[in-house]
């Protein structure tokens, strides 16, 4: 008698291949561990990265990040958003993890859309980051990964704060998050300054991320343009990272553009006789003293 006529077993179809995933049970783990323990202790790290930066100046706030979600050396997408408004006046960078930056960041709108209910107005950005790091801290040490840069215009004009899962809060001028941010701020401390125009500023934030996606390579796709104003946010544009970075190479060097002015027009020539001796006193040879005795 066949086994399978004894046990009343039937092979699994392995023929045709199923698109779900096998249950919570089915996991092949040691027995006695906890799947989710094991997973976490033993668990494959995955690595990933981005690229995100804002900056403020003098006509508002401007959001640039790349478009690539990537897990090890799998680009889970190619066009995803990682600048998410929060209001009219009010959006942020994401950096981490992608459901917990979605997660966190639907959580603040609504509190930020109930303390407006109750107060007639909407709150700061300083009270936007404040809230949103209390809320983040008290998960400090389970595995939250959240960096964000939230970018806002308030009663108090251009404001920018950075938000970390552990509750770090910081103000500033200039923030970049994720693995391309070394390589974005030697860019942005090139060319940053706080009276820049409004397309300085665009072709500033363009040039910063393309570079970092040409170096990082868990960032790349596109860069995403915002520019938040007095009126509200406004999404500038979004350009393929690799073409934007070819036509950056293109483009003359500003130290080779300030050779060529400064060639162009010459300062005052020096006077003739300048280097031969003309001003020295008696006996001067125009040498330093321990060149004179030997």
């Amino acid at each position: 008698m066949a086994l399978q006529d004894v046990c009343q077993w039937q092979a699994p179809d392995t023929q045709g291949l199923s698109p779900h995933l096998s249950p919570a049970g089915g996991w092949a783990v040691p027995r006695g561990c906890d799947p989710q323990t094991f997973w976490q202790t033993h668990g494959p790290r995955l690595a990933h990265g981005t690229t995100t930066l804002a900056f403020r100046f003098r006509h508002g706030v401007i959001a640039a990040a790349d478009t690539r979600s990537s897990c090890s050396n799998y680009v889970a997408c190619p066009a995803s958003r990682k600048v998410i408004p929060v209001h009219q006046h009010l959006l942020g960078t994401t950096s981490g993890t992608s459901a917990d930056c979605a997660m966190w960041y639907r959580v603040l709108q609504r509190e930020l859309r109930l303390r407006a209910l109750r107060e007639g107005r909407l709150p700061s950005v300083a009270s936007a980051a404040k809230l949103l790091s209390t809320m983040m801290s008290r998960y400090r040490g389970l595995d939250l990964c959240v960096a964000t840069a939230l970018c806002g215009w308030d009663r108090s004009g251009p404001a920018l704060f950075y938000v970390y899962s552990d509750g770090t809060r910081l103000q500033g001028d200039i923030f970049s998050v994720g693995s391309g941010s070394p390589y974005a701020y030697g860019v942005l401390d090139h060319g940053y300054r706080y009276d820049m125009t409004t397309q300085e500023a665009y072709a500033l934030a363009r040039r910063a991320v393309a570079h970092a996606t040409h170096r990082d390579a868990y960032s790349g796709g596109s860069v995403d343009l915002f520019h938040v104003r007095e009126s509200g946010w406004e999404y500038v544009s979004r350009n393929d990272a690799c073409v934007l970075y070819s036509e950056l190479q293109k483009l003359p060097e500003p130290e080779k553009q300030e050779e060529e002015a400064s060639q162009a027009h010459p300062g005052p020539a020096t006077p003739h006789g300048a280097g031969d001796g003309v001003g020295r006193l008696p006996g001067d040879s125009g040498l330093p003293a321990e060149a004179e005795t030997l």
